[in-house]
């Protein structure tokens, strides 16, 4: 039981995309119809959350800290905003500040990453 537990905690994090093409995955595997992949695992979703990643199309990006990286962090915020240097310095130092708001998932993600991968923390809101 503890572990259908855990599948059924991993199975909730899933995003509406993910759970997409769990139930393709499912389909091709044992040659079930999507439908039914769908039905299975929409439940073990959870209602509320599943109906909150639905319904949240726009992100907030909001810088929350350098990592000690500032000068990579204020090379990737000038990249992504196109902010001068001095304005760019100013909102790394100023964190947590909002690097853009109103952006899709997509773009969220990959800004979050972008800054992530310069050492920096993001918050998506």
């Amino acid at each position: 039981m503890a572990d259908i537990a855990k599948l059924v905690e991993e199975l909730s994090k899933l995003t509406v995309m993910e759970a997409a093409e769990l139930a393709k995955a499912l389909e091709e595997e044992w040659g079930v119809s999507a439908a039914a992949a769908v039905a299975v695992a929409g439940p073990a979703a959870g209602g509320d959350a599943g109906a909150a990643a639905e319904e949240k199309d726009e992100f907030d990006v909001v810088l929350t800290g350098d990592g000690g990286k500032k000068i990579q962090v204020i090379k990737e915020v000038r990249a992504i905003t196109g902010l001068g240097l001095s304005e760019a310095k100013a909102l790394v130092e100023g964190a947590p500040k909002a690097l853009k708001e109103g952006v899709n998932k997509a773009e969220a993600e990959e800004i979050k990453g972008k800054i992530e991968a310069a050492g920096g923390t993001v918050e998506l809101k």
